[in-house]
């Protein structure tokens, strides 16, 4: 289940904690976070990243028209990857992109942990969950060490993944996944 978990980041004392989407999705908007729920599409467990991108057509189509975004990829993730332990620890620090780092979780999940105005936001997603994190906003991601999850990818240009580190020590002060 979906969980967004606030902290004060200074303090590391607990500000929310709640499983309710509409909770999570109303208290990230302010932030200018984008978060929702695509229900109802199903793929095959071993459906190729072509069958997986024409299942969400409808829904990558009517996003891509509200961001600017030109294209979609598929990125699957498993604990057996043998680069798994390399592609977990690029992302654990504290860093920045270029553009909008917009992700859907077509399985499993991961932690999007984002460092705004002071507090340290926790968004743990799910399959079915859509997360986009703004250009320019600290953050990191982490989908623990036995990572399984297979995501879509929304980009404008592949060079604004590129991650900019902050230089910060926050990412080791508030593990989120074990």
């Amino acid at each position: 289940m979906s969980r967004l978990t606030v902290w004060d980041a200074a303090t590391g004392a607990e500000t929310l904690n709640t499983q309710d989407p509409a909770v999570i999705t109303a208290a990230l908007a302010p932030i200018g976070v984008r978060f929702e729920r695509w229900d109802g599409i199903e793929t095959a467990d071993g459906a190729t990243p072509e069958e997986i991108l024409a299942a969400y057509k409808p829904h990558l189509d009517a996003l891509m028209g509200d961001s600017g975004a030109g294209s979609a990829d598929v990125l699957s993730l498993t604990p057996d990857h043998p680069q798994r332990e390399a592609l977990r620890t690029k992302f654990l620090d504290e860093h920045t992109h270029t553009e909008d780092e917009v992700r859907f979780f077509v399985r499993g999940g991961g932690h999007f942990v984002l460092h705004v105005d002071g507090k340290v936001w926790d968004a743990h997603c799910m399959q079915g969950d859509l997360i986009s994190v703004p250009a320019n906003t600290r953050h990191w991601f982490d989908a623990g060490p036995e990572p399984r999850f297979t995501a879509l990818r929304i980009f404008t240009d592949t060079s604004g993944w590129v991650p900019h580190y902050t230089g910060t020590d926050l990412a080791k002060r508030f593990p989120v996944a074990a």
